[in-house]
């Protein structure tokens, strides 16, 4: 083990996170770090367009809202970074990781279709997704 990971054991440990806790906590870090990795390609194709006054013209801007995204392994929160087009080209940051108004992995929205024509009700349905979701 590392120095890192033998930090980030400790530390999680140190604060009592479960074992499912665990596997959201890095399931958001890595799908932060994968959409934040989308921004930069997006940032690095217009590097080189500028504004009338040499300033650039596609800018990281913060970020949308945070918003939760329903994943097999549970409710996740994630952070969407956002750009601003200086030139008024209409350059716009839309992840394919998490897709604008997604709420719900292609998994769990693949199930619960399934579920409903084997007879459960929506009740049901919503009770058991939140137990399985964590």
């Amino acid at each position: 083990m590392n120095k890192f990971t033998e930090k980030v054991v400790v530390g999680l440990s140190e604060t009592g996170l479960g074992l499912d806790e665990l596997v959201r906590h890095g399931a958001r870090q890595v799908i932060q770090q994968a959409v934040e990795a989308e921004l930069a390609a997006l940032l690095e194709r217009f590097e080189n367009v500028k504004t009338l006054h040499g300033q650039r013209a596609v800018v990281r801007n913060g970020y949308l809202p945070e918003r939760e995204v329903l994943t097999a392994a549970g409710p996740i929160a994630v952070k969407v970074p956002k750009v601003r087009d200086r030139s008024g080209s209409g350059v716009k940051f839309n992840s394919s990781i998490v897709p604008p108004y997604v709420r719900k992995s292609p998994r769990v929205s693949a199930a619960l279709p399934s579920l409903y024509l084997k007879g459960i009700s929506t009740g049901d349905m919503s009770r058991g997704a939140g137990r399985a979701a964590g």
